[in-house]
């Protein structure tokens, strides 16, 4: 299962990113909060919501779960 990751820091729209681990834009995130292995990018970004409630799926690396 892949590890999935929550940028700390927020875009400028306000969302926080959810990564998997090996993303491009996961490696220029200054700090993260690791979500954990997860099946699907779904469970990952319902994770990262129970902390950041504009978590939003990465659209490079989790385009399922990326809303605009």
């Amino acid at each position: 299962m892949p590890r999935y990751y929550v940028n700390n820091q927020s875009q400028d729209n306000g969302d926080h990113e959810v990564h998997v681990l090996g993303c491009y834009w996961l490696k220029l995130a200054t700090s993260t909060l690791d979500l954990g292995d997860h099946s699907t990018c779904r469970t990952a970004v319902a994770t990262a919501k129970k902390v950041y409630s504009t978590a939003n799926g990465c659209a490079t690396c989790s385009p399922d779960c990326h809303t605009s």
